[in-house]
């Protein structure tokens, strides 16, 4: 669980040190999705955070469920290219909820992905030089950045703007 460094500062002929526990090679993976209200354009954003393990197609499947629960009617479900979006059970998955239509990025297209300029959002901006010693302590910082996002819909459109997609919220 070692830090994203970033820039920071300290009194001239100081080297500034960030002092980190590294007790432990731990991680915590993440999806995310950025949900477009088709009416009212309205942004909502979806986190889920697994502790200890890569993203593969259960955990993808399990996001998808999720989403299921809790948004109505068609869904447009635009993804890159990653190999957990195409796994045997996700792909099962969509098959059988129609109302469900997949898109895809085009290959090497990250500039497309909104989600991708909220992950470095929060990656290199919002959570840059956090040292946690547990993976809760992740998990409780992402969550607080979640729910101030969630405050914030004008960021979360930004990341739409500041995408190269033809699509503006």
């Amino acid at each position: 669980m070692l830090p994203v460094l970033r820039r920071t500062w300290a009194p001239c002929g100081v080297t500034p040190t960030l002092f980190v526990r590294a007790r432990s090679h731990e991680k915590v993976s993440g999806i995310g999705a950025l949900i477009v209200s088709p009416r009212r354009r309205q942004l909502t954003l979806a986190l889920a955070l697994y502790p200890r393990v890569n993203i593969r197609g259960p955990q993808v499947l399990r996001f998808l469920r999720h989403l299921a629960r809790h948004v109505r009617g068609p869904v447009v479900l635009v993804w890159d290219r990653g190999r957990s979006h195409k796994h045997h059970l996700v792909t099962a998955w969509l098959a059988t909820h129609p109302r469900w239509h997949l898109v895809w990025f085009p290959p090497y297209a990250p500039e497309l992905n909104p989600v991708e300029l909220l992950w470095g959002y929060l990656k290199y901006g919002r959570l840059a030089n956090l040292a946690p010693d547990t993976v809760e302590e992740i998990r409780c910082h992402v969550s607080r950045e979640r729910r101030r996002l969630g405050q914030h819909p004008q960021l979360l459109r930004s990341f739409f703007r500041h995408s190269a997609l033809p699509f503006r919220v």
